[in-house]
């Protein structure tokens, strides 16, 4: 047999390496969906308190109680910026 020689053999090297091209990115999407829990995109928070935001709660307004908690707001900061948010008392 002659390695390198012949009609095809250009051509079955690039086969080779997109084969391996898209198993590797197989690999890594299944790495990514399976890390992530099985979830895709943006999940709320779980009893285990592992994802995104309570429901009924933003990001934004929980950004605030973390700031207001660490007492980097004070109660009338923290009251007039969830006004501004829209989730007012």
């Amino acid at each position: 047999m002659m390695w390198g020689y012949g009609q095809g053999s250009a051509w079955m090297w690039l086969w080779g390496v997109l084969l391996i091209i898209g198993i590797v990115l197989l690999v890594l999407l299944a790495v990514r969906v399976l890390g992530n829990g099985g979830r895709v995109g943006y999940a709320s928070r779980d009893a285990s308190g592992v994802g995104g935001p309570p429901h009924g709660r933003s990001t934004a307004h929980q950004i605030l109680d973390e700031r207001f908690a660490k007492g980097e707001l004070t109660a009338d900061e923290y009251r007039e910026q969830l006004e501004v948010l829209g989730e007012g008392p």
